[in-house]
């Protein structure tokens, strides 16, 4: 998206979330494996801002340093520009904090920084109705099944803003409209300045009310609109452990019916947990109790059974995943099948038709193409070619205590079972490795390689017959 040069976005990010119990900003709070904070900026990097403004306040350096070293991750390219609020006395002392920000822009969104579940087209479609009239700010309402707690937005019998009256403010009446104010606006960056500074403390706490300024942008002949959101959930903020996992299920049920609707068959759709990066090809199919994160990438037309865990992987086409898998940053290719119980640790590649049978481990190697590590094996720093067998109980050594060495395997090795590989070793194409071997040097080509102590039997010795 081309960025607006006229539009910043700030997201207040500054309170310290005393329901949480916990002595995580409450920004910081994962849903769908990142960040609240990182939902919202890469909803507002959608809209092409010219830049992010982020109000920090409690745990600021916490904020920061978290933000920074996500935004490579998150994909959030847009220009982040951190405000510390020192004035902790409401909302608007917030946007206070930030105008030195405002002022080099004519419009600003201003979003909270609890709520993940926003969506980048209903932003899109906030900004495109305030940059086509003549209003000096707009807010997002949205209608509630249960809005007590909530502002309530009033409007004029012709369906026009007419003001925000504050739950505790309500009379009956005003108590049963379910439209309430969900906090988000879009203003004219001037006519935030101007009322800002018109602003006086409200409450018990003597705390200014960003609220308080649509009323006194209409008071100076600008229109105020309420821009009524279609979907409520969109809206709500995060405010102890019971709604964070609320929004995870809202956030992960979107997901489900994304990719359904795209062709992937979830069975049971609420006992498996993807994450909205993940991309799934269509006819692949996802048991229950399976976790598929981050940067994921999975073919068509694959099979995944229960309880496996795959995290910023690739996964090729017509791949079959049995019970308990666990795979994080590898790649797999087409054909392949892995488990049940087969662990693929970061930096794992698997060739086409390559298979990693039941409790198996693979840390940093390369299986080639139609490779097969059935059985109890681990197999770490290692070029496995095509067409190897390798038996139950195999080791690769490859770690003397200081550094790590590496072991190859060349094409259609066959290996027997329980052998360990000291490496550095090198055992070239159509060797055989005895069972029960250590192997400390290079195996020659269509060679067979022995590494055991001759069976000695003492008959007779050492054995008493019961009496």
């Amino acid at each position: 998206m081309v960025a607006k040069k006229n539009l910043c976005v700030l997201i207040l990010a500054a309170g310290k979330g005393t329901r949480m119990k916990s002595p995580l900003p409450k920004p910081l709070h994962i849903v769908c494996g990142i960040p609240i904070l990182a939902h919202i900026l890469k909803a507002a990097q959608d809209l092409g801002p010219a830049a992010i403004g982020i109000v920090v306040g409690h745990e600021a350096d916490t904020v920061v340093n978290t933000v920074q070293a996500g935004l490579h991750d998150w994909g959030i390219t847009a220009p982040v520009v951190f405000v510390r609020q020192t004035d902790l006395s409401g909302s608007a002392s917030a946007v206070k904090a930030a105008l030195p920000l405002l002022q080099k822009f004519e419009t600003v969104l201003v979003l909270n920084g609890d709520t993940p579940l926003l969506k980048s087209q209903t932003l899109a479609e906030m900004a495109n109705v305030f940059e086509g009239s003549e209003a000096g700010a707009l807010v997002l309402g949205v209608t509630v099944p249960d809005p007590a707690g909530y502002g309530r937005i009033i409007r004029a019998a012709d369906g026009a803003f007419e003001n925000i009256v504050e739950d505790a403010d309500a009379d009956e009446d005003t108590k049963k409209i379910a439209e309430i104010n969900s906090g988000m606006y879009v203003f004219s960056s001037k006519s935030l300045q101007t009322a800002l500074t018109q602003l006086v403390p409200q409450g018990p706490k003597h705390e200014f009310y960003l609220t308080d300024t649509l009323a006194l942008i209409k008071q100076m002949n600008q229109p105020v609109l309420v821009f009524a959101g279609r979907d409520y959930e969109q809206a709500l903020g995060i405010n102890s452990k019971a709604q964070l996992a609320e929004a995870e299920q809202i956030m992960r049920d979107r997901v489900a019916n994304a990719l359904m609707d795209e062709g992937v068959t979830l069975v049971r759709p609420k006992e498996v947990f993807i994450d909205p990066g993940v991309k799934i090809g269509a006819d692949t199919v996802v048991c229950p109790g399976c976790y598929i994160s981050g940067k994921t990438v999975i073919g068509k037309n694959c099979y995944i059974e229960g309880n496996c865990y795959i995290k910023d992987s690739v996964i090729g086409d017509h791949v079959a995943l049995k019970m308990g898998t666990y795979i994080e940053e590898s790649e797999v290719a087409d054909e392949c099948q892995l488990g049940p119980y087969a662990h693929l640790r970061p930096k794992s590649v698997l060739k086409k038709g390559a298979k990693v049978g039941n409790f198996s481990e693979i840390k940093k190697s390369v299986i080639g193409e139609g490779s097969k590590v059935n059985h109890l094996s681990y197999i770490g720093d290692t070029q496995m070619g095509a067409g190897v067998n390798v038996g139950a109980g195999t080791i690769t050594c490859n770690y003397d205590g200081k550094n790590k060495h590496q072991t190859v395997i060349e094409d259609h090795v066959f290996v027997g079972s329980n052998v360990n590989f000291v490496a550095p070793v090198t055992v070239h194409e159509y060797a055989k490795i005895g069972a029960g071997s250590t192997i400390t040097k290079e195996v020659p080509a269509e060679s067979l390689g022995i590494a055991r102590s001759r069976q000695v039997v003492l008959e007779k010795k050492g054995v008493k017959k019961n009496d």
